[in-house]
């Protein structure tokens, strides 16, 4: 993927922990698809895994927050090949997930990267809008040990392939959207 090239319906949203991402994107989501009226059609595309009682709570909450009437797909690796086959719009929340079940399984940074730029194919090839959900963790201390700046430094390069390549991109601070593209 040629990072200057703009892929159409490509929308990015990025933040800290609890900034808002996920409601904004949601709003979003709705609005696109027409979804005011409960007609629209969107996929929420989950990368969460439950790996323990704290994550399957926030799972259920994020669950029982959307409309009920909306598709979900869980899809925590195999990403670009879940979003090849939604119709409509597309939420997928959220890369930094997705980015850390990578490398759990062990991929490589470069696996990870070529993964990223699998997606952004698939999107570009898909016709139909998706909003990509993602945490930036960029703007804290170093993390004090290798895997959590590996973390950092991967999911840095996946940010900027998808804000490169969004027509549309935001940052949520504080619960308030800022417009970066």
């Amino acid at each position: 993927m040629n990072e200057l090239e703009l892929i159409p319906d490509l929308m990015y949203v990025t933040g800290g922990a609890r900034s808002g991402k996920s409601r904004f994107a949601e709003q979003r989501a709705g609005e696109l698809g027409g979804d005011l009226t409960g007609a629209g059609q969107v996929t929420y595309l989950a990368t969460a895994q439950v790996f323990d009682a704290e994550m399957e709570d926030r799972i259920g909450r994020h669950r029982a927050d959307r409309p009920a009437h909306w598709r979900t797909l869980e899809e925590p690796l195999e990403v670009a090949s879940a979003l090849e086959g939604i119709q409509g719009v597309a939420l997928l929340d959220c890369l930094s997930l997705w980015v850390s079940n990578l490398m759990l399984r062990g991929d490589s940074d470069e696996i990870i990267l070529r993964a990223a730029d699998g997606l952004l194919n698939a999107q570009a090839r898909r016709g139909g809008p998706l909003i990509a959900v993602s945490n930036e963790v960029g703007l804290g201390i170093v993390p004090d040990n290798a895997l959590a700046r590996r973390y950092r430094d991967v999911l840095g390069w996946v940010n900027q392939r998808f804000a490169a390549a969004s027509d549309e991109a935001w940052m949520l601070v504080s619960g308030l959207p800022l417009r970066l593209k």
